[in-house]
């Protein structure tokens, strides 16, 4: 166990080693079984996390807010339209104001291309531990909490073990690329084989790409990436599909929409659930459009564990508090 995570920033998924991952996770389980058995774990009693939103959340902010409470602490919402941001408040400025006010900051700003260099600027400036709750570039806590779902659906010994990471049809809005980069970084460290599905146009960061294959160098594991959604989910242990945005290639709005359009069949549905392991989960971060991402005999159906994949965004997040902001 890694006990040195007091006062420490996490903003990328490789910002924690593996075994301090290892130690986070040990920990999460802990505060859930203390949870579930009404046990007291007021570790963080008096202390104060400001939680900075530039971006809408509904599973992000609750989990965060209770998280606090349940730990002993407080959670302050600030919505970044509300502050002084929008009139002149700088990175710099926020990291040093907030930073003596509250014992940690976390923030999700996901604009593309602003994003990860606001939290590193508003970290540099701080006191106190910086906590992704999203970027353009990253989204560790829910890495973190997919990590906890799967060990526990699938066991730690994963070697050998598929992960298929799919891009999926949305109509909704061009989401982040952040899911998907952090899964591929993430999960070879654990043993898995990764198969990144999409069509051509919705490639991830070169940069991302180039770590990922690094990380299944060095743990021995399979990095493949295809385009076929069929081709991806094949003899698949884990499915985990979600739409993202051609971000890398294309930024104009209308180009996105016609790119995007091109492939509405990106469907996850039982045919192509059906060519996964007959015991594979399917993940999703939520929220889904549901029956153009994602249809609902998938979503709900038995091999769908995401609800407990949702629960366990409070755990993993406790435990981060806890060893970063003790």
């Amino acid at each position: 166990m890694q006990t040195n995570l007091r006062g420490r920033d996490l903003i990328s998924d490789l910002d924690f080693s593996k075994e301090e991952v290892e130690t986070v996770l040990d920990v999460a389980f802990d505060l859930k079984r203390k949870r579930a058995l009404g046990q007291p774990h007021a570790y963080l009693r008096d202390k104060v996390l400001g939680l900075l939103f530039f971006f809408t959340s509904t599973r992000t902010r609750c989990s965060f807010e209770a998280g606090m409470a349940q730990l002993g602490g407080h959670a302050a919402f600030i919505e970044s339209q509300t502050t002084q941001i929008s009139h002149g408040d700088t990175a710099t400025e926020i990291g040093e104001i907030l930073g003596r006010y509250f014992d940690g900051i976390a923030i999700r700003q996901c604009d593309w291309g602003i994003g990860n260099r606001y939290l590193n600027e508003v970290a540099n400036a701080a006191r106190v531990p910086l906590l992704s709750m999203q970027c353009d570039v990253y989204h560790p806590p829910q890495c973190l909490a997919d990590l906890m779902t799967i060990w526990e659906k699938k066991g730690r010994d994963l070697r050998g073990k598929k992960i298929v990471v799919s891009w999926a049809y949305a109509s909704s809005y061009s989401k982040p690329i952040s899911v998907p980069q952090s899964l591929i970084l993430q999960m070879p460290r654990f043993g898995l084989d990764v198969v990144l599905a999409h069509p051509p146009e919705f490639e991830l960061m070169p940069e991302i790409m180039d770590q990922a294959r690094e990380q299944a160098r060095k743990y021995k594991t399979g990095f493949d990436v295809v385009d076929s959604m069929e081709e991806g989910f094949k003899d698949a242990d884990i499915v985990y599909a979600k739409s993202w945005g051609p971000l890398v290639n294309i930024t104009d709005p209308a180009e996105i929409t016609r790119v995007t359009n091109k492939y509405e069949s990106w469907i996850t549905d039982a045919r192509k659930m059906a060519l996964a392991k007959e015991d594979a989960i399917f993940m999703h971060p939520l929220p889904a459009d549901r029956n153009i991402e994602v249809t609902d005999e998938v979503l709900d159906g038995p091999q769908s564990v995401v609800f407990d994949e949702a629960e366990n965004r409070l755990h993993a997040q406790k435990a981060v508090m806890a060893l970063t902001m003790a």
